[in-house]
């Protein structure tokens, strides 16, 4: 009978130091605090990159966003010689596409190969406009997970300052619970930015080839249409 009520007194203790132990753990709010200036740094880095991938997602769903029947209209203009509708046709697209297909409107009448190099030139602007933010991203990417490990370096370093300072010999872990937190917590906090940076970098980059791979056939279709027989 005393052996039952030990065990349940156990019982009753462990489940009491559970419960105490659950009401003092700490949210990602309170852990991220511990973490210090570093964190609000990644902060920022995080809200920069998630303001590019945004914006340039939009930019990029607008460059690939053009009506099927485009060339069909561009070579019926043509055929026809109303190069003013064509060049009309292309401002009212608004598309890097279109903007190639404008430039090489206008040198209809020269050779072709300098027909050719203006079309290419007005493609490698238009996909270094895509590119904007894309090296910010990749230096997030980067410099994320490195601030990180630079808080674990800070917050090492803390904890052991916070050794030496003791006396006596004794070391309390309260004492050091400071800079271990921040040890951790940045090192956890760089990971996730660089991480979350990287995915979205490279996603971008894919995207952008899209692009790239359909002003190239744009580029070859235009070209096949001023080499077509009157």
């Amino acid at each position: 009978m005393l052996l039952q009520i030990d065990t349940l007194a156990a019982v009753q203790e462990e489940v009491a130091v559970i419960e105490e132990t659950a009401q003092e753990s700490i949210n990602l709010w309170e852990m991220a605090q511990y973490g210090g200036w570093i964190m609000i740094i990644l902060a920022i880095l995080l809200a920069g990159a998630c303001y590019i991938f945004i914006e340039r997602m939009v930019v990029i769903k607008q460059a690939t966003h053009e009506d099927k029947s485009f060339m069909d209209r561009i070579r019926d203009y043509i055929h026809d010689g109303k190069i003013d509708s064509a060049i009309n046709l292309c401002h009212q697209t608004d598309t890097p596409s279109a903007h190639m297909i404008e430039k090489g409107i206008t040198r209809i009448g020269r050779p072709m190969q300098d027909v050719q190099v203006a079309v290419e030139n007005v493609g490698n602007l238009e996909v270094g406009k895509l590119e904007k933010g894309l090296v910010i991203m990749a230096t997030i990417a980067g410099g994320a997970p490195m601030l990180g490990f630079l808080g674990t370096v800070l917050g090492m370093v803390q904890t052991f300052y916070n050794m030496a300072q003791t006396s006596g010999g004794v070391i309390e872990m309260s004492a050091l619970s400071t800079g271990m937190y921040q040890a951790m917590v940045t090192t956890i906090g760089g990971l996730i930015v660089g991480i979350l940076a990287m995915f979205a970098y490279n996603y971008l980059v894919s995207r952008i080839d899209r692009v790239v791979r359909l002003l190239e056939s744009r580029t070859m279709e235009f070209m096949d249409l001023l080499n077509e027989p009157a």
